[in-house]
């Protein structure tokens, strides 16, 4: 990304959780541990399924006396009821505040400007009272900014930001290998392991009991991880969702997101990803990258 360049996403919703019991709240519910979270540390997480599988995905963000959720947009309904229907007797008060507030993008080089700045995913300063902080994900994604939407243009211009064009966001973030929108395309598909939430810093391992936790560690100890999700590039043809993938006539995986910003769901031990090989569905032409970042397992 250029050091000036800044990214309006509006395809994010912020929902604000708080409460005297928010943090329990949340740590019976979520993959990473909710204690990670504090005024110089936010965390990726996700919310499964009670057989582990992916509903959805967010950034918790410390803020005032509860949390900021950053999610997809398309995501935010869902999930506010799902954190409503988990919420029975606990002292937790659960808010839209997406017509409010607004996330901005911006480069990692740019984050490290800043006097208190710390090169580590998840840091977490303020700029007067909005949170900054270097996505948890993978520092390569850039900072995000958590602004009230009136004062937003007035605070990146005295960043000296300038607002660019969000198609480049998205495909840098394809290209890393992180999806970067379409998540409900996801849902019920696969577990949130293969979602590569260990990589990317959205699960805590030694943590106590959470929604979906038994299989997601079954998976990880048993060393069952079989399948991945990833980028997938289109040479030719048409892609469609849900559609085959192979290689020389053997089923090796299946397209789960199909548009601009297209993922699979790969068995990434049955074929050498590392090649420079195309790859087809009925209909389509493909090549599929396993990220740097992923372990060579």
């Amino acid at each position: 990304m250029n050091i000036k360049n800044v990214y309006i996403l509006d395809d994010r919703a912020i929902l604000y959780v708080n409460g005297e019991d928010a943090k329990e709240f949340f740590q019976n519910l979520i993959s990473n541990d909710v204690n990670k979270v504090s005024d110089t540390n936010s965390c990726f997480t996700s919310l499964l399924s009670p057989q582990g599988k992916f509903l959805y995905e967010f950034i918790i963000i410390k803020h005032k006396s509860g949390y900021i959720i950053d999610c997809e947009k398309t995501q935010a309904d869902g999930l506010f009821k799902q954190l409503s229907v988990y919420k029975l007797r606990s002292k937790v008060e659960i808010l839209n505040l997406s017509n409010e507030f607004v996330v901005a993008a911006f480069g990692y080089e740019k984050f490290l400007t800043f006097d208190e700045a710390q090169d580590i995913p998840g840091f977490t300063l303020k700029y007067r009272e909005d949170p900054i902080f270097l996505d948890p994900r993978n520092k390569q994604l850039g900072a995000r900014l958590i602004i009230n939407l009136e004062k937003l243009y007035l605070s990146l211009k005295k960043l000296g930001l300038q607002d660019s064009n969000l198609k480049d966001y998205y495909s840098f973030s394809h290209k890393l290998g992180i999806v970067p929108k379409d998540l409900n395309k996801l849902q019920n598909k696969l577990f949130g392991i293969e979602c590569n939430y260990e990589e990317l810093n959205g699960i805590d391992f030694k943590k106590g009991c959470y929604v979906g936790q038994e299989n997601t560690a079954r998976i990880k100890l048993k060393n069952k991880l079989s399948k991945r999700l990833l980028p997938i590039d289109l040479v030719k043809g048409e892609l469609k969702e849900g559609e085959n993938i192979y290689h020389k006539e053997k089923e090796i995986g299946k397209v789960l997101i199909e548009n601009d910003y297209p993922f699979a769901l790969i068995k990434f031990r049955d074929v050498n990803l590392s090649e420079n090989i195309d790859f087809n569905t009925k209909e389509a032409s493909i090549k599929i990258k396993k990220p740097d970042w992923i372990k060579n397992n």
